[in-house]
């Protein structure tokens, strides 16, 4: 349990302010943080004020990006990547000063690690809400086609792309929930959702309010993160649309 002291050290260090929500986004350096912090904050890329990304770990420190949206009292945080750091897993989330923010998405790509792990024990002792979620989710789609010996120049009408996506789809889906829900099990901590998404439909769904017909819970994500904030911080001020 940290002291007093060492909080407030963590607090003054990430710039925390009463009477806003401090979100953390962590995950295993190449998981998509940053463009997944961009997403959530309504920007792609390239726009500007954008957290910067690369094939590289760009995040050698924690970085605050506060909401643009002057309606939504948050901040996102971009957390260095666990598997940037030579920091064992159950050390991670004290040597990152984790302990003071007020929710913890907890991001993988691939697969879910021993730092993913030691993260949500940390976040349950000290009560602190955590949301999983698995990114790239279009990327991994398209992979599954690939994987299925699809050819685009022999389907003109793309009927075949279409029935196959669908199959790839919820593949994708099953395959997912039932790893992380193994992964828990074996951890030997409760179940819990995990939300699948994919940055490029959750900026259409923050910016353009539009939802994709390639949507999975990236709505489902966002409601619940500002009901959270909602009830633990904000009050009733906040743009939910």
């Amino acid at each position: 349990i940290p002291s007093e002291e060492e909080i407030q050290l963590a607090k003054h260090r990430v710039q925390y302010q009463e009477g806003l929500f401090h979100f953390a986004a962590t995950g295993v350096s190449g998981a998509g943080k940053s463009s997944l912090i961009n997403a959530f904050r309504g920007l792609r890329n390239r726009d500007e004020g954008a957290a910067p990304t690369g094939v590289v770990e760009t995040t050698a420190n924690i970085a605050r990006f506060p909401d643009p949206n002057p309606k939504n009292p948050f901040v996102w945080y971009d957390v260095p990547g666990s598997g940037t750091l030579n920091i064992p897993d159950w050390q991670y989330f004290t040597a990152q000063g984790l302990y003071v923010f007020d929710c913890i998405i907890i991001l993988f790509d691939t697969r879910f690690t021993m730092t993913d792990l030691a993260m949500l024990v940390n976040c349950r002792r000290l009560n602190i809400p955590t949301y999983i979620v698995r990114s790239k989710s279009d990327s991994h789609i398209r992979n599954i086609i690939k994987e299925s010996g699809y050819d685009s120049d022999e389907d003109e009408d793309r009927s075949g792309r279409n029935a196959l996506y669908s199959s790839a789809r919820e593949q994708y889906i099953a395959e997912t929930r039932a790893t992380v829900k193994y992964n828990l099990q074996e951890a030997k901590l409760p179940d819990q959702r995990v939300y699948i998404v994919a940055n490029s439909t959750m900026v259409s769904t923050v910016r353009d309010q539009k939802l994709s017909e390639k949507t999975i819970d990236e709505l489902e994500l966002m409601r619940d993160l500002f009901r959270e904030a909602q009830s633990r911080r904000c009050g009733k001020g906040i743009d939910r649309s």
